[in-house]
């Protein structure tokens, strides 16, 4: 039995290792949360969607992260704010946003303007942390951010001049910076183990979601789930809410939030290709130019990722 077994836990130990093969799975998901962001409008509310998720993430969370729960109690009673604030704006802030914005612009946008994410992390990391970043990775998050303001115009840069964006790209460029704070945020998150950070958080996402579904109920805004609605349900809180927050976090403590950020821009990569693939959404010209401006950033980015230097930790 132990010979059985012993080779499928040495591989578990090298995957939790590998932070490339960790990220690089946190993106597929995230890629496949916005396609299914899309499928989800009309099936279920957004408020409701982002409330319901962590309720039912909280089941293989909790029970993953028993353990180490009883052993980070402590810690975790001592940073309850720092969890609650990560929570509130890394989980139901970012996927409010993100719902909301699924039901006014497509897929494919949703996709791109996650790569906005590191170049907020590099100016977060260096503004609050003290995290030095090198020329190459300022011009990475340069094109990153050109690819965004592509997305933003439309096509028409007259749109950046009058600040005339469609509301669902402002939406998700919100929930962009967002997610980028969490990601800063995760450099000095408290002597725990991931999962009962992860437990934590999701507690904190639950409790601050509560008042958004009751807030969607109150104002006639409620769909009850359909079986659309349902399954969707189960993807986003196995999915995004469970998997790729313990791989994501991994990720972070093994190479940081600097060189770990730089990989969101494979979401628009494996998005373009979802939503064109599964929901059969058109390519316009500005999308391909986005394209190839945020996913030209992850490699301009981490060829200099290796040099950063911190000055302090």
């Amino acid at each position: 039995m132990t010979d059985a077994t012993a080779p499928r836990a040495g591989f578990f130990r090298s995957a939790w290792a590998n932070p490339i093969l960790l990220l690089v799975l946190t993106t597929l998901i995230w890629a496949g949360h916005s396609i299914v962001g899309r499928l989800a409008v009309g099936q279920i509310g957004p408020m409701t969607l982002t409330c319901l998720r962590w309720l039912m993430a909280l089941a293989p969370i909790l029970v993953a992260a028993r353990p180490s729960l009883r052993r980070d109690w402590p810690a975790l009673k001592t940073n309850w704010l720092y969890i609650l604030a990560m929570g509130a704006l890394g989980y139901t802030g970012f996927n409010a946003l993100f719902y909301l914005a699924a039901h006014r612009t497509s897929a494919l946008n949703l996709s791109i303007l996650q790569g906005g994410i590191p170049a907020f992390v590099l100016l977060g990391a260096r503004a609050f942390l003290g995290v030095r970043f090198t020329a190459l990775q300022a011009l990475g998050a340069a094109v990153t951010m050109a690819g965004v303001a592509a997305i933003a115009a439309q096509g028409d840069a007259a749109r950046l001049l009058k600040l005339a964006f469609n509301s669902g790209d402002a939406m998700m460029l919100v929930a962009v910076f967002l997610y980028a704070g969490y990601t800063v945020g995760l450099r000095e998150r408290p002597p725990v183990s991931a999962l009962s950070l992860l437990a934590g958080m999701a507690v904190a996402a639950f409790l601050t979601s509560v008042p958004l579904m009751v807030w969607e109920i109150a104002s006639g805004g409620f769909i009850w789930p359909t079986a659309a609605g349902l399954m969707t349900l189960v993807y986003v809180a196995l999915g995004p809410a469970f998997a790729s927050q313990l791989f994501f976090m991994r990720g972070v403590e093994l190479i940081g939030p600097g060189r770990a950020g730089v990989f969101v821009n494979l979401v628009p990569v494996f998005g373009a290709i979802m939503a064109v693939a599964i929901l059969g959404e058109p390519f316009a010209a500005y999308q391909v130019v986005a394209l190839i401006l945020v996913v030209g950033g992850i490699a301009v980015a981490q060829k200099g990722a290796g040099k950063i230097s911190p000055s302090r930790r």
